[in-house]
C-alpha cells in the first residue's frame, strides 16, 4: 500500500508515522509547502499539553485528548524530550464565574482527569503565591513541552522507518482515478492508495482541491502574546487561566509558563488579513477576499462585534491587555511585559456563523481530509492519528 500526508506539522507526522507503524513496509510520503516541519501552527503555539477539562465529554475531543496526553508522555519519556507537569489554575474572579467553575469540573471528572480539585482563595495561593480569585480548579497533571521539537522527531521516525518527508512542496492539485490518488506539486507528482490532508490553516483549500464540500471555510485569527521579562517570570510558576464564558467565542488572556521557562501573556484574538499573518502588516489579499466572501464571518461578526471590539482595542493600548492579566496576578505593571511572537489560529467556520469546536473529518472517496484540528490538536495528536488511521485501515472511513 501507498499513502500521501499533505502537512508537517504535528497532526499529519504523527498520521505518517502510525501509518508507517501498522502498515510495515508500506510507501508514506509527506509533502509541506515550507522549508521546515512545524512551520506554522505546531511551531507557533503556547507548547501546553492540555488534560481535558472543558471538553464536552463523549466528544472527539475529549477522547482523543485524554488519550492523546498518555501517548505523548510515553513518547517524550522515550526520545528524552522534557515534559513538565507544571499544573494549571482555572481562577474564578466571582460568584458567576465559581458557579461555572463547578460545571467544567464536572465535565473534567467525565472526561477521566486525574487529580483535579476545587481550591479556595488560600489554597490557590499556595500553587501560585502572586495570583488572586475567589476560588480555583487545579489540575496538577497539566504540562508543557516542546512541540516543535516532538514533530521534529516524529519527521525522524518517518525517515527510519522507511518514509520520506519532502518540504518545499506546495500542492497544486489532487485527483482521483478509480484506483489511485495523484497529489500534484507543479511538475512533480505522487500517487497513492490513500491521501490524507493535515493542512491547518490551508485545509479547507486542500478539501475543496479533493472534491470536499465548500463549508467550513478556515479563518484566520491572529493571537498576540506577551512575555514577562526575565526578572519578572517568577511571578507565575505554572498556567492561570481564565474560566470559560460561553458567551463568548475565544478564550481570553491567561498566563502560561513555557518549557523553556519564559512565561507569555495572552493571547487576545483579531482576524488575520493573511492566513500566515503574523504582524499586523502582513497582508494577503486572497486570504482576506475569502474570509469577507464566507457568510459565516459577517453571522460571526453581527454576534461578537463587542467581543471583536475589546480585542482590538487590547492590542492596541498595551494597559487594557495588561488589565486582563492584572486580574489574576496584581502585581504585574505595563513595565513587565515585552512583545512575544503572535501565533496564528485556524477556525473553522461554518456558513451560519457557529464555530467548528469539535475535531472535524471528512471522507472524499481515497482522500480524507481533517477539516478542522484546533487546540487541543497538539495534544491529541498521536490519538488522532491512531483515530484516522484505524478507521482507514478498517475501511471505517
Amino acid at each position: 500500500m501507498s499513502y500521501v500526508v499533505v502537512g508537517a506539522g504535528i497532526v499529519g507526522l504523527s498520521v505518517a508515522r502510525a501509518l508507517l507503524l501498522s502498515r510495515p513496509g508500506s510507501a508514506v510520503t509527506v509533502l509541506d509547502k515550507e522549508p521546515t516541519v512545524a512551520a506554522h501552527q505546531t511551531g507557533h503555539n503556547s507548547g501546553v499539553v492540555h488534560a481535558g477539562l472543558y471538553y464536552p465529554p463523549g466528544s472527539l475531543k475529549a477522547v482523543l485528548c485524554r488519550r492523546g496526553v498518555g501517548l505523548l508522555e510515553e513518547y517524550t519519556a522515550d526520545k528524552g524530550i522534557p515534559y513538565q507537569k507544571l499544573g494549571k489554575l482555572l481562577v474564578a474572579l466571582d460568584r458567576d464565574e465559581e458557579s461555572r467553575l463547578l460545571g467544567i469540573r464536572e465535565r473534567a471528572l467525565a472526561n477521566g482527569v486525574p487529580d483535579i480539585r476545587m481550591l479556595g482563595p488560600d489554597g490557590l495561593r499556595a500553587i501560585e503565591p502572586h495570583a488572586t480569585g475567589r476560588a480555583a480548579l487545579h489540575s496538577p497533571h497539566t504540562a508543557v513541552v516542546d512541540f516543535p521539537r516532538v514533530a521534529r522527531s516524529l519527521a525522524e521516525d518517518i525517515t527510519a522507518l522507511g518514509g520520506q518527508v519532502l518540504l518545499g512542496r506546495t500542492v497544486r492539485a489532487i485527483n482521483q482515478s478509480a484506483g489511485a490518488v495523484r497529489v500534484s506539486t507543479g511538475a512533480e507528482h505522487v500517487v497513492a492508495d490513500q491521501a490524507v490532508l493535515c493542512g491547518g490553516l490551508h485545509a479547507d483549500r486542500l478539501a475543496r482541491l479533493a472534491g470536499g464540500a465548500p463549508g467550513p471555510r478556515i479563518v484566520p485569527f491572529r493571537g498576540e502574546y506577551y512575555r514577562l521579562t526575565p526578572q519578572r517570570a517568577s511571578l507565575v510558576r505554572g498556567l492561570i487561566y481564565p474560566v470559560p464564558d460561553p458567551r463568548y467565542p475565544f478564550l481570553g488572556v491567561h498566563l502560561t509558563r513555557r518549557h523553556d521557562g519564559s512565561v507569555d501573556v495572552g493571547p487576545n484574538a483579531l482576524l488575520a488579513l493573511a492566513r500566515e499573518g503574523y504582524r499586523h502588516r502582513d497582508v494577503d489579499l486572497r486570504d482576506l477576499r475569502e474570509s469577507l466572501a464566507w457568510p459565516g464571518l459577517w453571522q460571526l461578526g453581527r454576534r461578537h462585534w463587542r467581543t471583536g471590539a475589546r480585542e482590538l482595542a487590547g492590542s492596541v493600548v498595551k494597559r487594557r491587555f495588561v488589565a486582563a492579566a492584572r486580574a489574576y496576578v496584581p502585581e504585574l505593571d505595563p513595565a513587565d511585559l515585552r512583545r512575544a511572537p503572535a501565533g496564528v489560529r485556524a477556525q473553522a467556520l461554518d456558513r451560519d456563523g457557529a464555530l467548528v469546536d469539535d475535531f472535524r473529518i471528512e471522507t472524499v472517496d481515497r482522500v480524507v481530509a481533517v477539516r478542522n484540528a484546533p487546540s487541543p490538536a497538539a495534544t491529541s495528536a498521536l490519538a488522532i492519528a491512531e483515530h484516522v488511521v484505524g478507521r482507514m485501515l478498517t475501511g471505517r472511513i
